[in-house]
Order: C-alpha cells, then structure tokens, then sequence
C-alpha cells in the first residue's frame, strides 16, 4: 500500500474527495492521518517523511527546499483545482517529483459560463435589461448582433479556449482567436481562423479572454483595444484580471457606453472600494464563479483518482504539468 496524505484547505478536500473517492484511493494506499491544511503540517512531520503521494486542491504548501527536505519519499501530487503555480517550484522538478493537476476538469465550467455569456452578450442582454430596469420601458428600436454569422472572438487558445471554441461550435458563428502560439492546423480543425490581437478587437461583436497571467501578457489588454471594438460589443473577462490594463478599461467604458465588460476576474480580486467598476453601468462583476465550484470540484477530484490510477498501473498520465508547461500556463 502506498502512504499517501491529503493536504489542502479542509473545506475543499471534502468537495474533492468525498467519501467514495476516498474509498478507491484507500484500496490502493495506506492514508496517513487526517486531512492536513498547511498549519497542521507542523505537527505532522511523522506523516510526511513517509508519504509517497499528496492528494490535493487549494491550499497545499509551496513545494520549496524546506517542505522537500521534510517530504524525501515524494513522488507525485494529484493537485484537484487548476494552476499549480503557487505551489511548483523548479526544485520539485529537479527532484522528478510528478505534478498532475485538474486544470483541463477545472476548464469545463469555466467553459460552460463563457458559452453561455457569450450567447446572452449577442442578444446584448445586459444593456437591454438594463435599459428596461431604467425607462421602465420595453423598447422597439432594438438592435442586437444575435447569433447567426456573428463574429465572436477568443484571445489564447489554450485548455479553456479550445473548450469554448468547441461549444460554441454548433452555432452559426464566425470563430476568430488570437494566439501566437497556436498551431495554424490545430485552429482550423477547430473551426477557428487566426487573426490578430487588433483585428479581434476591432471585428467580434464579443471578445472573450482566456490569456494565461504572464509578465508579457500583464496588461495586454488596453484601452485603444476597448475603444476600438464595435458598438454594442462585450468583452468577456474569466482568465486574470491583470491581463487588462485596468484604470485603461474604466476610461474606456465611460467613453463608451454602448459596450459591456463582463468580469468574473479582476486586480486585485475584489477590486479596490473606490474603483470605477464598482460604479460603471456598464460593467457587470461576478466574484470569480466561472471556474470550478460546489459539486464542480468533485469533478476535479474524480479525474484525479483516475490520473492516480493510470499513475499506478505506469500507463501514460494524462494531466501531467511538465517544467516547460509551466511557463505558459495561467
């Protein structure tokens, strides 16, 4: 049996891994203890020394040299949330430890909300209700792109991009991205064309951003890009708020208030109290709901449980976070 431990924020390791999660991971390993959040650790020493395997989600340690040192059997975490940025250091790397995390199950609901704003943004939902709640008033000079022949654009490719790209497949839509590191053949078997970053911008009556937060993609986003989008057009935000130049953005909606900005991401999270987003009619927050939630995380549990599983039997892993990935990933 392998000693194994769970190690994490308690409240999420219960949605990760409920009881018959638990249970299949207990035919294969010997589980050390209880759950352990990163105060615990201190105590359990014991435990760690001998663990060959972590599960987790939000709130595991930094794997740097001190917990290395306290951990020298490790040999793979099964991390059931998305980025492992916090926590992935080049010196588990360099000690081969395996990092498999959950990003593709946590790229799902992320997904699911985009397609649905998008959808909702081509009816231009938000100012039209809006505007009913405002004139107490149903309007007849109504004008909205719809979703038949509509250009909606998708700013990076990546897990959560080519899953979108992928639902919204079956509508009557013109599909537009920009990634400068997509494969020209890998977007048109998607259904994607190619363009440029001002081109999305200046074409899309939508424009959704699924940009990992690197220091070149900080603040890509800018205010001559929000200006220049079509009128009545909507820009998505579920990646990172620090992908947007933010103050650029209030500047740009209050000139322009026939467009619509949707953050499920802001920066800071939550936006400081003075902020114009607060404020702008034409910003709609939600607090960081697109990604996985509730019974959502369990999902990210169970393909964990089966990552382990392949880990096991020295088949192929499938959600492996390598070096090289982590320098691009979000």
């Amino acid at each position: 049996m392998i000693p194994a431990i769970f190690v994490g924020i308690k409240k999420h390791l219960k949605l990760a891994f409920p009881e018959d999660l638990r249970k299949e991971i207990g035919n294969h390993c010997n589980v050390l203890g209880d759950d352990a959040d990163a105060s615990d650790l201190l105590t359990r020493a014991a435990d760690l020394s001998v663990a060959e395997v972590i599960f987790s989600t939000w709130g595991v340690p930094k794997l740097e040299k001190t917990f290395l040192e306290s951990a020298p059997r490790l040999k793979a975490v099964f991390y059931a949330a998305g980025s492992v940025k916090n926590f992935a250091t080049p010196e588990c790397y360099d000690r081969g430890i395996v990092i498999s995390s959950a990003w593709a199950a946590n790229a799902v609901p992320v997904a699911e909300y985009t397609l649905a704003t998008v959808l909702l943004s081509l009816k231009q939902f938000w100012t039209h209700s809006r505007r009913v709640r405002e004139t107490r008033c149903f309007h007849h000079d109504i004008e909205v792109a719809g979703a038949y022949r509509s250009k909606v654009g998708l700013v990076s490719l990546g897990a959560v991009g080519k899953l979108v790209a992928r639902k919204l497949a079956p509508f009557e839509l013109d599909i537009l991205a920009f990634d400068p590191f997509a494969d020209a053949e890998a977007a048109q078997e998607l259904g994607v064309s190619l363009i440029s970053l001002e081109e999305v911008f200046s074409t899309c009556e939508v424009v959704s951003l699924h940009t990992p937060w690197l220091p070149e993609t900080e603040g890509l986003i800018t205010g001559d890009l929000i200006r220049s989008m079509k009128h009545g057009a909507t820009l998505i935000n579920t990646s990172r708020g620090a992908v947007i130049n933010e103050p650029e953005l209030c500047e740009a909606l209050a000139e322009r208030p026939d467009l619509t900005a949707i953050l499920d991401v802001t920066h800071p999270e939550p936006p400081e109290e003075d902020s114009p987003l607060f404020q702008l009619p034409n910003v709609i927050l939600t607090p960081h709901i697109a990604g996985s939630m509730s019974g959502e995380v369990t999902r990210m549990g169970r393909w964990m449980v089966d990552e382990f599983l392949r880990y096991l039997a020295g088949k192929p892993l499938k959600h492996v976070v390598t070096r090289h990935m982590l320098e691009r990933m979000a």
